[in-house]
C-alpha cells in the first residue's frame, strides 16, 4: 500500500462529525435534563420543600434516574445522540461512576465494584480537587496581598 493509497484509507474509515448538529443535539438532551430538574425542584417546592431542600431531592432524583437508565443499558443511546449534553450534567458523573460497577460486578465485589468504580471518575474527582485547591490558594493569595477586596 503506498502513501495516496493509505490516505484514501484513512479518509474512508475515519468518520465524519456534523458539529453543528453535535452541538444542537447536545443542546436539546442538556436542556431537557436541566428542565426535568427545574420541574422536579418546582415540584418539591410546591409540596412545601424549601429550595435548598428541594434542590438536594431534585439532585437525588436526577441521579436516581441516572443510574436506572445506565442499568437498564439506556444511557449510553442517550449520550449517543446527545454526547456532551448527556454527560456533562450530574447525570453523566453518576453514569461515570455506575457504568464500570455494573460492568465489573461479575469480578466480584473487592477486585470488581471496589477496583473499578471509579475507573472513569476517578480521574474527575482528582482534578477536580486539585483544582478547586489550586483556585482556592491563588484566591487567598490575592486576598492576603489586597488585589481582592
Amino acid at each position: 500500500m503506498n502513501e495516496q493509497e493509505y490516505s484514501e484509507y484513512i479518509k474512508q474509515v475515519t468518520p465524519t462529525h456534523n458539529t453543528f448538529l453535535n452541538v444542537i443535539k447536545a443542546f436539546l438532551v442538556g436542556g431537557v435534563i436541566c428542565t426535568i430538574g427545574q420541574a422536579l425542584t418546582n415540584w418539591f417546592i410546591s409540596m412545601g420543600t424549601a429550595k435548598e431542600d428541594a434542590s438536594v431531592w431534585t439532585l437525588i432524583c436526577l441521579i436516581l434516574g441516572s443510574i436506572v437508565l445506565t442499568g437498564l443499558n439506556l444511557f449510553p443511546s442517550i449520550v449517543k445522540f446527545g454526547g456532551a449534553g448527556a454527560l456533562v450534567p450530574i447525570t453523566g458523573f453518576a453514569n461515570s461512576v455506575v457504568a464500570p460497577a455494573i460492568e465489573y460486578q461479575k469480578e466480584g465485589m473487592v477486585f470488581g465494584i471496589g477496583c473499578k468504580i471509579f475507573t472513569i471518575a476517578g480521574p474527575v474527582i482528582l482534578y477536580g480537587t486539585v483544582a478547586s485547591w489550586v483556585c482556592g490558594v491563588v484566591y487567598w493569595i490575592l486576598r492576603t496581598w489586597g488585589v481582592l477586596g
